[in-house]
C-alpha cells in the first residue's frame, strides 16, 4: 500500500485486522497485536471522549475533565468523626490518607523521620511517611522561593539549611512543623462516568516532621491533611493556577454509617441549591449567618454574636467534626430544642452531650431547625441533622451535636450539618452554596475553565467498575499505537 495512505484508513486497519506488521527497510519487522476482541465495539462518543484526553496530552493543555477524589470516613465521632480522602506523591507516586479540610489552606503529610507521629491507626489504614530521597521528582523549596511566604495561616520561616520551613495550629491545640516539598501529584480527571484518566501535576505540599497534641494520637490517625482553604498552597489554588480544575469544588458527605461520598474540583449542579455570599478578605470561608429557628421560632439571639464584627463569625469547615456556638446562642438553642421534647423524654447528660433519653426512641419527635444566612439561604436541618445518637443499657439516647464555646465567641459549622448535603464552594463569585441530597447517587458536575463549561457525570462510582476502566484503557493505548505507526509512515517505511 502506497505511503501516504491517510490516517483513517490505518486506524481501520488497525480496528479491523487481528495483526499487522509494519516492515521497517528490509530487515525490522514490528508485529501488532490486536488488543480489542472482534466482539467488543467502542462507540462514537467513547472515542470522542479518547480524542479529547489524548489531545489534552498532545498538546501539554489541561483534560476537559472533572478532577475527582474519592472520600473515606463518616460524621459520627462515636465510629470515625471525620471525613479523608487519598492522595499521591512522588515518582513513583506513594498514596497517603488525608483529612478533608476546608478550615486550613495546606497540604501536609507526615514525613520519615517524625517526632511525635502517630504509627498506627484506629481507622484500620496503613499509616504512611513520605520519603523525599524516595522519590526522583521531589525538590526542597528554598527559602528565597516566592512560595514559601503565600499564606494566610502558616507561619513560614527559613531552616539554618535554607529550607522553607512552616508551622501551623489548629483549633483543638494540635499543631505541625515542617518543611515544604515540590513534587508531582497524581489524581483521577474523569472524562465521561465509565472513563477516568491518571494525571499528575506539580504540587508544594508540608512534609511533617514534628506532630502535638490529638494529632499523635492513634484513634483517628490519618497520614496529613488535606487543606482547601482559598491560601495560594490550597489544593483548589494550585491546582487552578495550573488550569487543571476551576476555582470552584464541592462535596457530597454521606451521614449514615457506611460514610464516604464525592469530592469534586467543579460545581455540583442541583437545581436547589442556595447560596449565601462569603464573607470578604477572610481566611477561612466565612458566612453571615443572620438567624437560628426551631419549630419555625426564631430565638432570641442578638445577630451580632455571629459576625466578625464582634468575634470571629461563623465558619463552615469540614475539618470539624460536630458544630459549635457562642455561649450566647448555645443557651437558647438548647433550651428551645429541651421544651420541645420535654413530654417525651428526660433530659440527660453523657459526656459533654446535651442528651435526651426518650421513651420511644423515635428521633422525629424532636423539632426542626433553620440557619438563616444571608442573602435569604436557609440550611434546614432535620433532627438526624443536629443530633448524634447512641444506645445505653437497651434504651436510645439521642445528643444535641452543637456544643458549646465558651471561651471564644465564634460559630463553626462542620461535619454534624454538612453532611447528606451537596456543598459547593465558588471562589470566582465568592459564595457557598448546598443542596440536600443522598449522596450515595450520582452527580452532576460542571467544570468551567477558560470561559469553557464542561459537564460530566462524577460520582465516584466509575471505581467500582475496573473492568469497563481497564477496557477502555486497551482502547486507549490502542490509539497511543496509532499515533507511533502513523509516524513511522511519515518516515517512508512501507505498511503491509
Amino acid at each position: 500500500m502506497a505511503v501516504d495512505s491517510p490516517k483513517g484508513v490505518i486506524i481501520a486497519a488497525v480496528f479491523l485486522h487481528a495483526a499487522t506488521t509494519i516492515v521497517c527497510g528490509s530487515d525490522s519487522v514490528l508485529k501488532l497485536e490486536r488488543l480489542i476482541p472482534p466482539s467488543h465495539e467502542l462507540s462514537l462518543a467513547q472515542l470522542r471522549a479518547f480524542d479529547s484526553a489524548r489531545h489534552g496530552r498532545l498538546l501539554q493543555s489541561p483534560v476537559g475533565g472533572v478532577v475527582d477524589f474519592p472520600v473515606y470516613g463518616a460524621s459520627d465521632p462515636f465510629l470515625v468523626g471525620l471525613y479523608y480522602t487519598k492522595v499521591k506523591f512522588g515518582t513513583p507516586p506513594r498514596e497517603f490518607n488525608v483529612q478533608i479540610d476546608t478550615g486550613s489552606d495546606v497540604l501536609w503529610v507526615s514525613c520519615t523521620p517524625c517526632n511525635g507521629c502517630p504509627k498506627t491507626s484506629e481507622l484500620q489504614i496503613q499509616l504512611s511517611f513520605f520519603d523525599p530521597g524516595a522519590s526522583s521528582s521531589s525538590s526542597m523549596v528554598s527559602c528565597s522561593d516566592r512560595r514559601c511566604y503565600s499564606n494566610f495561616q502558616t507561619e513560614s520561616g527559613c531552616s539554618p539549611n535554607n529550607l522553607c520551613s512552616y508551622s501551623f495550629k489548629y483549633g483543638d491545640g494540635s499543631g505541625t512543623s515542617g518543611y515544604y516539598i515540590s513534587d508531582f501529584m497524581s489524581f483521577d480527571t474523569v472524562i465521561t462516568r465509565t472513563l477516568a484518566i491518571n494525571s499528575s501535576a506539580p504540587f508544594v505540599f508540608g512534609c511533617s516532621n514534628l506532630q502535638t497534641g490529638d494529632l499523635q494520637r492513634p484513634r483517628r490517625a490519618v497520614d496529613g491533611i488535606f487543606g482547601l482553604g482559598q491560601g495560594r498552597l490550597s489544593v483548589i489554588s494550585q491546582l487552578a493556577t495550573q488550569g487543571l480544575a476551576p476555582r470552584v469544588f464541592s462535596h457530597c458527605l454521606k451521614g449514615d454509617k457506611s460514610g464516604g461520598g464525592v469530592m469534586v474540583l467543579g460545581q455540583i449542579k442541583r437545581p436547589d441549591t442556595v447560596y449565601t455570599p462569603l464573607v470578604p478578605s477572610q481566611p477561612h470561608y466565612n458566612v453571615n449567618l443572620q438567624s437560628i429557628a426551631v419549630n419555625n421560632q426564631i430565638l432570641p439571639i442578638d445577630p451580632s454574636v455571629f459576625t466578625i464584627a464582634t468575634g470571629d463569625g461563623t465558619i463552615i469547615d469540614t475539618g470539624t467534626t460536630l458544630a459549635y456556638l457562642p455561649d450566647e446562642a448555645y443557651v437558647p438553642f438548647v433550651q428551645a430544642i429541651s421544651s420541645a421534647v420535654s413530654q417525651y423524654g428526660r433530659a440527660v447528660t453523657y459526656e459533654s452531650y446535651q442528651c435526651f433519653d426518650i421513651t420511644s426512641g423515635a428521633v422525629d419527635v424532636f423539632p426542626e431547625v433553620s440557619l438563616n444566612f444571608a442573602g435569604g439561604a436557609s440550611m434546614v436541618l432535620t433532627p438526624r441533622g443536629y443530633l448524634q445518637m447512641f444506645s445505653s443499657s437497651g434504651s436510645s439516647i439521642w445528643c444535641i451535636g452543637f456544643q458549646r464555646m465558651s471561651h471564644r465567641r465564634i460559630t463553626i459549622l462542620g461535619d454534624l450539618v454538612l453532611k447528606d448535603k451537596v456543598v459547593v464552594y465558588d471562589l470566582v463569585r465568592q459564595r457557598i452554596g448546598w443542596a440536600e441530597y443522598d449522596c450515595s447517587l450520582e452527580v452532576n458536575v460542571s467544570a468551567t475553565r477558560g470561559g469553557r463549561s464542561k459537564d460530566v457525570i462524577s460520582t465516584g462510582q466509575w471505581r467500582e467498575n475496573i473492568s469497563q476502566i481497564s477496557y477502555t484503557s486497551d482502547y486507549y493505548y490502542l490509539l497511543q499505537v496509532v499515533f507511533l505507526i502513523n509516524i513511522l509512515l511519515s518516515w517512508n517505511f512501507r505498511f503491509l
